[in-house]
């Protein structure tokens, strides 16, 4: 079991980034679907009554996602996995400004796999110290990591220009270009704090994955978020009605890309 701690900071307000957050997500879900890949919505409805972070929270929007990943995993993990095991289920509950997903693959890996991702959001830049309250034994193991949207290198084949934090610069809101030192001036100014949880259990293989995962789970943390900024003037200003009817219209959307376009998006191996 690996257990990290990414802090993604942003020169938004914890309100703005419930719906940017919201918007980015339905977006590059259509970016990684096509081909018979990508992303299926089975359910995304509110729900009540689920105690969540020491029953803190308890009602908001749950959502139920499968992921279809043949190419999108490690040529090692595709070798040893048979044709169509390769599908992650993901069960989220959005309680905003808590957040907790978990994606298991319970037709091949079962019990011997889940990730946990665990979000809070706060108004800060990043300075907390144990917002998702572990005890003392999992504090000690936990590892933290700063995620810098502007500064932070991306890889050639995830980097676009029109997606470049340091370049763009908002006309809604006159925010950006970010600078390199722009955490410690921005205003507004918060922090996702994202407590992730990778347990993968075959012997032999379990730390190269569990490191694997951690690495992509990274990469995707710093693109989405990215993007997140990018996009400010795509989002700015929608109300969270208007964020339940593009979801309606993304899993309409999805459901024909996954169909009937090419495969799309990137890939497992760097």
């Amino acid at each position: 079991m690996l257990v990290k701690e990414y802090r993604v900071v942003l020169p938004l307000s914890v309100d703005e980034y419930k719906i940017g957050q919201l918007f980015s997500v339905a977006q590059a879900s259509k970016e990684e679907t096509g081909g018979g890949e990508g992303v299926e919505v089975i359910k995304n409805e509110p729900f009540t009554n689920t105690p969540l972070l020491n029953g803190k929270y308890n009602e908001g929007q749950y959502t139920f996602k499968i992921y279809h990943l043949q190419s999108k995993v490690p040529s090692f993990v595709k070798y040893i996995a048979p044709k169509g095991s390769l599908e992650i289920h993901e069960e989220a509950w959005n309680a905003y400004p808590y957040c907790k997903t978990v994606l298991t693959n319970p037709n091949y890996m079962k019990g011997n796999f889940k990730i946990i991702i665990e979000s809070l959001h706060f108004p800060d830049n990043g300075n907390q110290e144990n917002v998702h309250e572990l005890p003392p034994e999992k504090l000690k193991d936990r590892e933290v990591i700063y995620i810098d949207i502007a500064n932070d290198k991306v890889t050639p084949k995830d980097y676009k220009e029109n997606e470049d934090p340091t370049k763009f610069k908002s006309v809604k809101t006159n925010r950006g270009p970010l600078t390199a030192d722009w955490m410690s001036s921005a205003d507004p100014v918060m922090t996702c704090y994202k407590l992730i949880t990778v347990e993968f259990k075959w012997y032999g293989l379990q730390n190269k994955v569990e490191q694997f995962i951690h690495k992509t789970e990274r990469r995707l943390l710093l693109n989405l978020h990215r993007q997140l900024f990018c996009w400010i003037d795509r989002w700015y200003g929608m109300t969270i009605e208007d964020i339940r009817a593009l979801e309606e219209d993304t899993k309409r959307e999805l459901d024909e890309l996954r169909t009937k376009s090419q495969v799309r998006g990137r890939g497992g191996d760097e």
